[in-house]
């Protein structure tokens, strides 16, 4: 079996070890170190006179919730108040967004199935709240969230497949390490940017590996 994006592959119990996996199981996390960081570090040039970033996750899934924990002290550590907004259910969405329209200034959204299926609907509230977003990947952002940074993932896929070739060339999939992203993207939504009344410093932009208009 090869995977391409595993968030926590050693955390979840599908493999023993990055550097050797063990089993019949081996492929790429999609889990790097201090990304969280650079997130953060993005999100304060966007907005300067950010304070308190409330960070939203399913807290259902407990690996979610161990690292909205993490996340929550990496904010701290900057000098951010970052209170955690806790999602379990859909039904969850609307009542979350109550309580931080007066309550934060940015929002950090952690990825998975539940926020995925009702991406569209979180970002409409955000909007309305007037809350600058921080997302994974670039569908959140095709979605109408205002940015991201996270791994590229035709890239991810492509060498998915080199895993492939070794195994069919006679490898040992236990024995190949796990893989970590090497190529990262920054997408902007310009349009929720203008609806935020916010304004992107141009040579931002001109970092940013895409940007929707």
């Amino acid at each position: 079996m090869v995977f391409a994006l595993v968030g926590d592959p050693v955390g979840t119990g599908m493999v023993a070890s990055l550097a050797r996996p063990g089993g019949n199981i081996t492929g790429l996390s999609t889990q790097v170190p201090d990304l969280a960081g650079k997130r953060l570090e993005l999100l304060r040039e966007v907005f300067p006179a950010l304070r308190r970033l409330a960070i939203m996750g399913n807290v259902g899934d407990p690996n979610i919730a161990r690292e909205m924990r993490e996340l929550q002290a990496a904010a701290q550590a900057l000098g951010l108040e970052a209170p955690l907004s806790e999602l379990r259910r859909a039904a969850d969405i609307a009542p979350a967004f109550d309580v931080l329209k007066d309550g934060a200034d940015a929002l950090y959204i952690r990825p998975d199935p539940l926020v995925f299926t009702n991406t569209v609907r979180i970002n409409i509230l955000a909007v309305g709240a007037r809350l600058p977003t921080m997302h994974g990947s670039r569908e959140y952002v095709e979605a109408g969230g205002l940015m991201s940074y996270g791994a590229n993932f035709p890239d991810l896929f492509r060498r998915a497949a080199d895993f492939v070739d070794k195994i069919l060339r006679g490898a040992k999939p236990g024995e190949l390490p796990v893989e970590q992203p090497t190529k990262f993207d920054l997408i902007i939504n310009l349009t929720t940017a203008k609806a935020l009344g916010l304004t992107i410093p141009e040579s931002f932009l001109l970092r940013a590996d895409e940007v929707i208009e």
